[in-house]
This record gives C-alpha cells, sequence and structure tokens, in this order.
C-alpha cells in the first residue's frame, strides 16, 4: 500500500515515539502527547516510578506516573524537558475502515520499528464490553504496546494496546483526551486483568485473569494472586469487561464480594475486597 510521503510521516511520528522501561519486565513504547513532558502509555506498560524514558536523539530521563487507569489500560506520565517533538491528535471519531494506519513502536528490541494496515472496525469488541477499539490489520509485538496508531496524515488516532487473533487493537485517541482530563472513573482494586476463556463442565465461561497485582492495594489485602481468575461478583457473573466495570464504577469505599478461581475451576473461591477512590501514584506504581 502507498502513502505519500511516509518516510517524512514515519520520521516525525518516531521522533514523537518513546522508549519505556518501567521495572524488570522488558520495555514498551510511549508518545509525547505535549511539548512540556506529557507522555502517554499503557498501564501494563508503566507499572513502576521511577521509569526511564529514552527519546529518539538518545536523551534519557527518568519519568513519574502521574495516573494510571488499569481498567482503560492507560497510564500518563511526566518528565522534565521541554520543546519535545509532540504527536498531533487527531479526533478517532472521524476514522472509518478501510483507511491505511501507521503503527510506531520498538517491538522485540527494533526501536522506532514501523509497520502499516488497514483499519478493519472501530467499536466494542464482544467480550471486551462496551469500550471502544480501533481494529487494525497492524503487525504488533511485545514492545509495540503503548506506541502510536496514526493515521495516513502522521496524527494519532491510538495508542496500541494488544492483538485478539491477527488484528491490533488500539484505544482510540478520544479516549485518551477522556482519561487526561477526567483520570479514572471508578473505584480502585488494584489489578491488571485480561479476559480469558475458562473451560467449565458446562462449557467454556468468561473469567479476567490477574496478571499484576499492585502492592498495598484492596486486591492485595484481599489475598487475590496474579494467577486468581475473577469470574464475577456474588450478584452476578462477568460476561465482559464492562461487567466488572460497572462493579466498581459506584461512588465511594464500599465492599464487593468476588467469586474467582485459584488453579482449581471446578471450585469456586470467595472474597470480600474494600473497595477504595482511585488515587494518582507518588513515587511507587499505583492506580
Amino acid at each position: 500500500m502507498a502513502i505519500a510521503g511516509l518516510g517524512e510521516i514515519a520520521e516525525k511520528l518516531r521522533r514523537s515515539t518513546v522508549l519505556l522501561h518501567a521495572g524488570r519486565r522488558g520495555s514498551g513504547s510511549g508518545v509525547i502527547w505535549t511539548s512540556d513532558g506529557l507522555i502517554v502509555t499503557n498501564a501494563h506498560v508503566a507499572r513502576s516510578t521511577p521509569a526511564c524514558v529514552q527519546l529518539w536523539d538518545g536523551r534519557e530521563f527518568e519519568a513519574t506516573i502521574t495516573a494510571r487507569d488499569l481498567h482503560r489500560d492507560l497510564a500518563a506520565l511526566h518528565i522534565n524537558a521541554s520543546a519535545l517533538p509532540a504527536a498531533t491528535p487527531a479526533d478517532s471519531a472521524q476514522l472509518r475502515p478501510g483507511e491505511l494506519v501507521i503503527a510506531v513502536g520498538n517491538p522485540l528490541g527494533f526501536v522506532g520499528a514501523l509497520t502499516t494496515g488497514v483499519v478493519h472496525a472501530v467499536g466494542p469488541i464482544r467480550g471486551f464490553g462496551s469500550q471502544s477499539w480501533v481494529q487494525a490489520g497492524v503487525r504488533l509485538a511485545p514492545g509495540n504496546s503503548g506506541g502510536p496508531l496514526a493515521d495516513a496524515r502522521g496524527q494519532v488516532i491510538g495508542i496500541n494496546t494488544m492483538v485478539a487473533g491477527r488484528v491490533g487493537l488500539a484505544i482510540p485517541s478520544n479516549a485518551v483526551r477522556k482519561f487526561l482530563s477526567i483520570g479514572p472513573s471508578y473505584a480502585w482494586l488494584g489489578v491488571t486483568l485480561r479476559p480469558v476463556l475458562v473451560p467449565r463442565r458446562d462449557g467454556n465461561a468468561f473469567g479476567l485473569v490477574v496478571l499484576e497485582v499492585e502492592p498495598a492495594s484492596p486486591a492485595a489485602q484481599a489475598s487475590l494472586l496474579p494467577g486468581d481468575i475473577l469470574i464475577g461478583t456474588e450478584e452476578a457473573p462477568f460476561h465482559s469487561l464492562e461487567d466488572c466495570s460497572s462493579a466498581l464504577e459506584a461512588d465511594g469505599p464500599r465492599l464487593v464480594r468476588f467469586e474467582f478461581l485459584r488453579g482449581d475451576y471446578a471450585r469456586v473461591r470467595r472474597v470480600t475486597v474494600q473497595l477504595v477512590a482511585p488515587r494518582v501514584p507518588r513515587s511507587a506504581a499505583a492506580a
């Protein structure tokens, strides 16, 4: 596929894309959102503070996480720098299937790698709740997470997040704007989740596997562990991410009794979690 001026567009995107190291679990990508040091990435990339951000010109900065939304998988970081080559966000609501898109990131150690593809759809995905995704035929690999998905003009229309089958999924730029303006709008549980299908006697069931538990979080205090699979609350089972979001969205601290699996898929366990309001991390990982 041909994109007019691809070389120049790609170079600008590379300069707006950073290499990000946070914790001991490899590296990812991020997007310079404003020239005064605001960087956007995935929450599963920005796991801890301080994080190390490397710019296109080789300069490195220590970054502080200023906001983190584990449900939407977004994080905002800040570095003490100015006059940075910020990306230009586009209105993701105007994106249509069939449009050409460009993804830039740092997959498998290749800094500034570029891939192109076509938008397949924009909207919710069955089993992933009601939130919208930019679904594109771009080849993503570990390290692309948090990097930009741009249109043919080089304007950012999404933050690359994961792969579903052979389709890359990106968080729409309009959702990023909302996150930056109002922050998380739900109670803090303190886990990173990923949808899975759980084999049960009566067929496959929807679940949310716990990938990470934040230290001192409500989930940690309730003894939830990485590898546990949340399957619902006492009130109702989960059929999508949206169901879990609904359990977290009510205002104010409160008790929620979750049902989960640990090892034995035939045995349903229950745990009561004291949810609290979301917080902004100070010098350690939090959300």
